[in-house]
């Protein structure tokens, strides 16, 4: 008996059955594809917020500076120690930190004041990118500064406003100047969002009065490198500095990521149970309606393993057209979803921990996209056909002409 010629004449003969079938399978492998990108989507959307807008994947600070942080606890040396870093592969940009009194009109708030090496940053950050208005930084501008969005309302400020600063210089004399506001930010994190005021490297030296050194270096690792291992080569890189990489810097946040994704495992759970509890519903369908049927085959003399053989390969070819018209479903569905993805709305923005929500939730896909829920379907399809392809099997020809 031709096994596989004779299951793909069934599958064409029964119609509504295998409609029924591989649409269950469909729909089962085209739920769980979009889930696991949207999930991959989310995740990587708050971690890469962090990543690549704000921390860095890892940091330099001189050794007491996150335990006291103060404007003259400095990395000296920038000239010896950047070099070294981007020989060693890595990106790499210095930062200033200051504090002072943020003013514009009648209103004044505390302000961070961050200094930013335009040109050097561009490799390390995408900052740049989350203007919601204006522009970014340009060293030819040196008393343009960008603000975060919290901090604007507060003041009152809108581009081209003027805005105060005032507070102590590295020389204890009193830092104060006038700044236009060029730019303003996107929602970031509650931080840069509440209090940060971006000025270029030039103009923080002016106003702090500190020509050398920098408070914190971001680092990029290559891709090709796993965090811990990058940490400890830029140890080795930056002797008796503290190097530390962004899950160090917020532990909270990286806990936070991962029971996230441990949790959204357990709905992703919760979902392939309800696709096979489908899947199992069609199968048992697929083969007790066909009971009498293999009760003919068996009094034929049929084997019992050509009996369970066959249900397997019809199975098998009802997957396979299943994955076929799944994936034809999902490949334009995640195309949407990551060039427009969904307008969050009001959860836009939404601050959690150091990370924020993003206004809109884009899907991701990668190779696992489409693996992890295939190779789930099969084992799906595999464990709901067993149980009735072992009593079809098993079943004599006399009980199966009973069969009701």
């Amino acid at each position: 008996m031709n096994i596989l010629r004779m299951a793909w004449r069934n599958i064409g003969r029964s119609r509504r059955r295998t409609v029924v079938t591989v649409a269950a399978m469909a729909f089962g492998f085209f739920a769980m594809v979009v889930w696991f990108a949207m999930l991959q989507g989310l995740l990587a959307d708050m971690e890469r917020t962090v990543i690549d807008v704000e921390i860095g994947d890892l940091q330099i600070h001189a050794p007491t500076y996150l335990d006291d942080p103060s404007l003259y606890t400095r990395i000296e040396d920038l000239d010896t120690l950047i070099p070294a870093l981007e020989a060693a592969g890595f990106r790499a940009s210095p930062r200033l930190v200051g504090g002072g009194l943020a003013a514009a009109g009648v209103s004044a708030a505390g302000a961070s004041l961050q200094g930013v090496n335009v040109r050097r940053d561009a490799g390390v950050s995408s900052i740049s990118t989350r203007l919601a208005e204006g522009a970014w930084l340009d060293e030819d501008d040196r008393y343009g500064v960008v603000v975060g969005r919290r901090l604007a309302r507060s003041l009152d400020l809108a581009l081209g406003g003027e805005l105060i600063v005032l507070s102590q210089a590295a020389d204890g004399s009193i830092a104060n100047d006038l700044y236009a506001v060029r730019g303003i930010l996107q929602s970031v994190s509650d931080a840069v969002d509440r209090s940060t005021v971006f000025l270029t490297e030039a103009a923080f030296r002016e106003l702090f009065v500190m020509p050398s050194g920098a408070h914190r270096i971001v680092v990029r690792k290559p891709d090709d490198l796993e965090l811990a291992a990058a940490v400890e080569t830029v140890q080795r890189l930056a002797p008796g500095l503290d190097a530390r990489s962004w899950r160090a810097l917020l532990p909270t946040l990286a806990t936070y990521l991962d029971s996230a994704s441990a949790s959204m495992q357990i709905v992703s759970a919760v979902i392939y149970i309800v696709v096979a509890i489908l899947i199992l519903n069609a199968m048992l369908m697929a083969v007790f309606e066909r009971i009498r049927e293999f009760g003919v085959l068996k009094a034929l003399g049929v084997e019992p393993s050509q009996v369970l053989g066959l249900i397997f390969v019809e199975s098998g070819l009802q997957t396979g057209l299943a994955l076929a018209v799944g994936a034809a479903l999902a490949v334009p569905t995640l195309w949407y979803l990551v060039e427009f993805g969904i307008d969050t709305g009001a959860l836009g923005g939404v601050q959690v921990l150091s990370a924020s929500f993003a206004t809109v939730w884009r899907a991701a896909v990668t190779p696992a996209t489409f693996a992890a829920p295939t190779a789930n379907l099969v084992v799906l399809v595999l464990l709901a056909v067993i149980y009735p392809a072992l009593k079809a099997a098993r079943i004599s020809p006399v009980e199966a002409m009973r069969h009701q």
